[in-house]
């Protein structure tokens, strides 16, 4: 079978690609059809999380495993997409590039039959041109830090200057 896939790029502007790819082939494919299809150099750490409904992030599934004791994560190589891209959970997050942050939303959109003389995976639709730095992310509740209400005097506090 062949999941057509709908990536979202988080931001206020819309920009997407449509994805067909085999249901059998490995995230890490499908990390790498996204890099593609989104003109990444694809040399960046990436993620997949499962999610529920409201895109409430779950598990993580790494492109390599990055924990000091070793096989703590689930891997994309080792994990293939219809074992985590059903109709009943049709959607997941993917987070390219750990320091830029660029987030994706993952939609699994239809499920059809492999079509003869096609290759797979094969970029359906592109909209939107990629920004040349991830779009700002805005927490729900961003902390305020307040500098005028400074310390006058040190002398209050519980503090012990020579503690060592």
């Amino acid at each position: 079978m062949i999941y057509k896939i709908r990536i979202i790029l988080d931001a206020e502007e819309d920009i997407f690609r449509d994805i067909e790819i085999e249901e059998s082939n490995t995230l890490e494919e499908f990390h790498n059809a996204i890099t593609q299809a989104f003109g990444f150099m694809g040399n960046e750490m990436a993620s997949f999380y499962t999610c529920d409904e409201e895109w409430n992030q779950d598990e993580e599934i790494a492109l390599f495993d990055m924990s000091e004791n070793g096989s703590d994560v689930r891997l994309m190589n080792e994990t293939s997409l219809d074992d985590v891209l059903t109709e009943q959970s049709p959607k997941m997050i993917y987070v390219y590039d750990f320091l830029s942050m660029w987030t994706f939303f993952v939609e699994l959109a239809d499920i059809s039959e492999k079509e003869d003389g096609r290759t797979y995976p094969n970029l359906l639709f592109s909209f939107g041109e990629l920004p040349d730095s991830p779009p700002d992310k805005r927490f729900e509740s961003e902390p305020t830090l307040d500098f005028d209400n400074e310390i006058g005097s040190y002398d209050d506090l519980d503090f012990d200057e020579n503690w060592n």
